[in-house]
C-alpha cells in the first residue's frame, strides 16, 4: 500500500478557488467530451455524460474544465475544423445543455473553460462556402488565403502540419492555405471581419458562464502577406510573428472587462523561452503550455533544467507557470515513460516501439507527484488519473486522426489517447455508454478492468487514489519553490517552511529525508526512497 499520512479520502472535495485569480494555482481538467462518458448509448461521449460524472470530477478535486471543441463539424480534425462557433454538434448536445452544464458546473466549484480555434474554420464554414462560390479577388475570399499557383504549382513549398502540400486547389485554379487539413483553411488576420468575428464569439461564450478560453494554435494565425519561403534567417512567415501580440491584446482587453474576468489559455509551442514569454505579458494571455515539461524525458537534469527555465520565465512577466503532462495530441504518459526514449515530439513517435508498462506507470506516478507539488497551475488530461496506456492497435479501417491518413500510416495519429475512458464493468466499453455495450466511437480494449474508475476507486494504491490523495492535499502547499542539495540522482525541493518533495531517478534507494510523509508514489524501502519515486514530506512533524 503506498504511503499516505493524515488523510480521509471520504472528507468533502474542496472547492474550487474564489477571486480573480483563481487561475493562478488551479488544477484544470481536460475533457475530450467523445471520449468521455455518452449518456445516450450511441457510443459516442456527450454534454450529458459529463454532466452525469459531475461528481467524480468535484470528487477528485479539479477546479475547472477545459472543454476540446463542442462546436458543429464534419469531424476532420476530431472537431477542431468549426462551422458554427455559436452552437453545439448535434452528435454531443445542445447549446441548453453546454449552458446548463456550464451552470451546474460552477454550482459545484468547477469553472469551464472553452476551446477557440482562431487559425482556421471548416471547409463547411459559411464563410468559406461563399468564398468558393464567390470566385477569384472576391470580398468573400479576402477572409482567407486564397492565391494563383505557380502554373500547376502551389503558391509556395509550404507544406502542412498533417504532412503534404499546405494548399488545395478549387475548381476555377486558385488555390488556399490551411496549415492543417485541407478542410480547415487558414483564416486571414488582417481582415476586419475576422478579427471582430473572434471578438464577438469570446463574448457569446464568456457572456454564458465559460470562466476563459484555451486558443488553439496561437501562434500560426498571422502569415507574412507575402507567403514567404520559410529561411533559416528572419521571421517565420506564419509562426510566432509579431504581429500576433495586438490580437491577444485585444482580446485581453475583452476578457478583462468582466466582473470576473475571463482567464486566455494559449497553446503556443516555441522552442525559444524569450519569445515564448511575450505571449504572457501583464496586457496579454493569462497563461501558456508548458510544452518544455511535457515534452521533457524522465531525466533528473533535464526536468530541473525544464522547471527552472519555466518559473524563470515566467517570474520575468509576473504569469504562473502552468504544469502538463499529457494531453490529447501526445502518447499518454504510462507508454512513453515506460520507453528508452521518454521525451516526446511529433517526429519521433512510432507505434510499435518496445515499452515497459509496468516502468511506465511507475514514472507516470512519481511525475504526477512532481507536477502537483511546483508552483503554478495544474492541467490533467482525461484518463492520465487512470493510468491509462497509449492504444496501438486500432484497426485502421477504425483510425479518424488525419495525421495517420495523410502520413500513410508512417505517422501513428493521436487516436491512442483518445479512447473511451473505462468507468466500470469487466468488458468493453466498461461503462462509457449508458445503455450497454454499443460499439463505441473507438473501441477500448480488453484487459482495461482493473483501470476502470470503480476498480481503481476500491484500490488505495491505484492511480486514482493518488491523484485524489495528491490534489487534496496539493492547497496546502505554498511557498516558492528552492531546491534542496541532493546528490546527480534526486530532485529535491522545498516550498515554505513545512513541505518538501524528493524524486529518486538513481538506480540505488536514498535515505528519507527528516519529516512525515504525506504520500509516496510507490512503496518506501526500509524508509529509503527506491528508483522512480516521489514522496511528500511534512518537515513541520519531524522529531525535535
Amino acid at each position: 500500500m503506498v504511503a499516505v499520512a493524515q488523510l480521509d479520502t471520504a472528507t468533502e472535495p474542496r472547492t474550487a478557488p474564489t477571486g480573480g485569480r483563481w487561475w493562478r494555482d488551479a488544477v484544470v481538467y481536460q475533457v475530450y467530451v467523445r471520449s468521455f462518458a455518452d449518456a445516450n448509448g450511441d457510443g459516442i461521449g456527450d454534454l450529458a455524460g459529463v454532466r452525469s460524472r459531475l461528481p467524480y470530477l468535484q470528487q477528485l478535486g479539479v477546479d475547472a474544465l477545459w472543454f476540446n471543441p463542442w462546436y458543429p463539424s464534419s469531424q476532420a480534425d476530431a472537431g477542431y475544423d468549426i462551422a458554427d462557433y455559436r452552437s453545439i454538434d448535434p452528435v454531443l448536445g445542445t447549446l441548453g445543455e453546454a449552458e446548463e452544464l456550464i451552470e451546474a458546473a460552477r454550482a459545484l466549484g468547477i469553472r469551464t473553460i472553452v476551446d477557440i480555434v482562431p487559425n482556421h474554420v471548416s471547409s463547411e464554414h459559411p464563410w468559406f462556402r461563399a468564398a468558393v462560390d464567390a470566385g477569384p479577388g472576391s470580398p468573400e475570399r479576402a477572409r482567407f488565403w486564397f492565391r494563383p499557383g505557380r502554373a500547376d504549382e502551389p503558391p509556395n513549398s509550404w507544406q502542412s502540419i498533417f504532412g503534404g502540400p499546405a494548399w488545395t486547389r478549387v475548381d476555377d485554379g486558385e488555390w488556399y492555405l490551411h496549415l492543417f487539413a485541407a478542410e480547415q483553411p487558414d483564416l486571414n488576420w488582417t481582415h476586419p471581419d475576422v478579427v471582430q468575428e473572434h471578438e464577438d464569439v469570446l463574448r457569446f461564450w464568456f457572456d454564458r458562464g465559460a470562466a476563459g478560453v484555451r486558443i488553439d494554435s496561437a501562434a500560426l494565425l498571422v502569415k507574412d502577406p507575402e507567403l514567404s519561403e520559410i529561411a533559416d534567417a528572419g521571421a517565420h512567415p506564419f509562426q510566432d510573428r509579431d504581429e500576433l501580440h495586438d490580437i491577444y491584446r485585444r482580446w485581453r482587453q475583452v476578457a478583462d472587462g468582466y466582473d470576473e474576468p475571463r482567464v486566455l489559455v494559449g497553446e503556443v509551442w516555441l522552442p525559444d523561452a524569450e519569445r515564448l514569454s511575450r505571449y504572457v505579458r501583464p496586457d496579454e494571455l493569462h497563461t501558456v503550455f508548458n510544452f518544455d515539461f511535457l515534452t521533457c524525458p524522465w531525466d533528473r537534469d533535464r526536468l530541473r533544467a525544464s522547471i527552472e527555465s519555466s518559473l524563470s520565465l515566467h517570474a520575468a512577466v509576473e504569469a504562473p507557470a502552468t504544469w502538463v503532462l499529457s494531453n490529447h495530441d501526445v502518447t499518454r504518459p504510462v507508454t512513453r515513460y515506460g520507453r528508452a526514449d521518454t521525451s516526446f515530439s511529433f517526429e519521433s513517435k512510432r507505434e510499435g516501439t518496445p515499452t515497459d508498462l509496468e516502468r511506465g506507470t511507475r514514472r507516470a506516478r512519481a511525475a504526477a507527484l512532481l507536477a502537483m507539488a511546483l508552483p503554478g497551475s495544474l492541467y490533467i488530461y482525461q484518463g492520465e488519473e487512470l493510468g491509462l496506456p497509449e492504444v496501438e492497435d486500432i484497426p485502421f479501417e477504425r483510425r479518424q486522426d488525419p495525421m495517420w491518413h495523410r502520413s500513410g500510416g508512417v505517422d501513428p495519429g493521436r487516436d491512442g489517447c483518445r479512447i473511451p475512458l473505462p468507468w466500470s464493468g469487466a468488458r468493453p466499453p466498461y461503462g462509457f455508454s449508458a445503455n450497454g455495450p454499443a460499439e463505441c466511437w473507438l473501441e477500448p480494449p480488453e484487459g482495461w478492468d482493473r483501470l476502470t474508475v470503480a476498480a481503481q476507486s476500491l484500490d488505495p494504491a491505484s492511480m486514482l487514489s493518488l491523484y485524489r490523495a495528491g490534489l487534496q492535499l496539493r492547497p496546502a502547499i505554498t511557498g516558492p519553490l528552492e531546491w534542496i542539495p541532493s546528490s546527480d540522482a534526486v530532485l529535491a525541493f522545498s516550498r515554505g517552511d513545512t513541505f518538501s518533495c524528493v524524486v529518486n531517478f538513481g538506480p540505488e534507494p536514498v535515505p528519507l529525508p527528516p519529516g512525515e510523509v504525506l504520500i509516496a508514489s510507490s512503496e518506501l524501502e526500509g524508509g529509503a526512497v527506491p528508483q522512480d519515486t516521489a514522496v511528500w514530506l511534512d518537515k513541520g512533524s519531524q522529531s525535535e
